[in-house]
């Protein structure tokens, strides 16, 4: 009885050791927790084909945007943990049980960290007949008509609103909060005058910078961006030490098993490692990152730290 009970055990961890081996055997579905098109979507999808390469299986995009995230966030969270979904998101899903009161899941307690993609400055950006020319007089603006000018994010606290609120706080001016619910939208919405300014990821900008649609008074990282150097930083406009980027991120969900997560970490790490992704990504001033499971969770933690004492101060809650 006893050898049958090992044999046994002993061909359950063979086949479980060759199941794992295996992962994966059929294609993997990315739920985008954002609109095609800006900070999370982009770098996703240069990623995705060569992770797809190296699992033997491709990397399915489906992007359900809206409501800062949650949205994506809660159909990932209700997904099998099997290896066969996967959650691409940004800062926001650090801070959206902060701000939501009847969200059907727990970020914290629904995901697990498999690897940060990219991460990247914001820029800040007017339409291109605005008046202001320069940050200096946009905040001027701002001084002498206290919460007349609006600014635009694609959602309540995520992390271009974190970033637009820590330079008002900074500069002591006021403005009047207009949340989208994407990249695209808002950038339509300064566009058509309907907001003054606001932060805006480098994919969904820069190309109308370079247009001439859009006109750009600052980046928000240390230095100036190789590709936009006429482009002045936040910190050298009188606010030194400014420095703030936007992630883009891949979770599972909770369960997943280790190997399976991984494996797509391993994926996620090749596929910074190709040439041709590594140029894309810098030529819209992301920078690859390829981070560890741990590193993300800690990464995670101090910015839902940084934000809850935001989210308390601002007084931000949504229904």
């Amino acid at each position: 009885m006893h050898r049958r009970t090992l044999l046994a055990s002993m061909l359950a961890a063979s086949a479980g050791t060759a199941h794992a081996e295996e992962y994966p055997t059929r294609p993997i579905r990315v739920v985008v927790a954002w609109p095609a098109g800006g900070g999370v979507d982009t770098p996703t999808r240069l990623v995705a084909p060569f992770m797809g390469r190296f699992l033997g299986q491709p990397l399915v995009l489906d992007n359900r945007g809206g409501a800062s995230g949650t949205i994506g966030e809660a159909e990932a969270a209700r997904a099998a943990p099997d290896g066969y979904t996967l959650l691409s998101t940004g800062l926001g899903l650090n801070t959206n049980n902060m701000l939501f009161r009847n969200l059907s899941y727990d970020a914290q307690a629904a995901f697990t960290p498999v690897g940060q993609i990219a991460e990247a400055p914001v820029i800040l950006v007017v339409r291109a007949n605005h008046p202001a020319r320069d940050l200096a007089g946009l905040l001027g603006m701002m001084r002498s008509r206290p919460g007349q000018l609006s600014y635009f994010s694609s959602g309540m606290a995520g992390g271009l609103h974190m970033t637009s609120l820590i330079l008002l706080n900074s500069a002591g001016v006021t403005a009047t909060h207009v949340p989208y619910r994407g990249g695209s939208q808002s950038i339509a919405g300064v566009m058509g005058g309907d907001t003054d300014w606001g932060f805006s990821t480098l994919p969904q900008a820069v190309p109308l910078v370079r247009e001439g649609l859009l006109r750009a008074l600052a980046i928000s990282s240390p230095a100036r961006l190789p590709g936009l150097p006429d482009v002045p930083t936040v910190a050298e406009q009188g606010f030194p030490g400014f420095n703030r980027a936007e992630a883009a991120s891949f979770w599972a969900p909770s369960g997943t098993p280790p190997q399976a997560v991984a494996r797509v970490r391993q994926a996620l790490v090749a596929a910074l490692a190709e040439p041709e992704v590594r140029s894309r990504l810098e030529t819209i001033g992301m920078t690859p990152v390829g981070s560890t499971p741990g590193e993300l969770a800690a990464s995670s933690a101090e910015y839902r730290t940084q934000a809850a004492e935001m989210i308390r101060r601002e007084g931000m809650r949504l229904d």
